[in-house]
């Protein structure tokens, strides 16, 4: 496994999060608690690609 797998991981999950985060202050400010929702959704998605991806880097450290 390379290094490169956990770093894109890391970038798609960084991208996610930002991109929910948008929705869900879009969803906060225009009353709109479906898009909110939608932006918390991404965000913990994003979360979840970051996590995945810091774990590719350690097993790729590890041999």
């Amino acid at each position: 496994m390379s290094k490169d797998n956990g770093m894109k991981d890391k970038l798609k999950g960084a991208a996610k999060k930002a991109e929910g985060e948008v929705k869900e202050k879009t969803g906060r400010a225009s009353d709109n608690p479906e898009l909110q929702h939608e932006g918390n959704v991404d965000k913990a998605k994003g979360k979840v690609h970051e996590t995945v991806g810091k774990a590719k880097d350690d097993r790729a450290d590890k041999f």
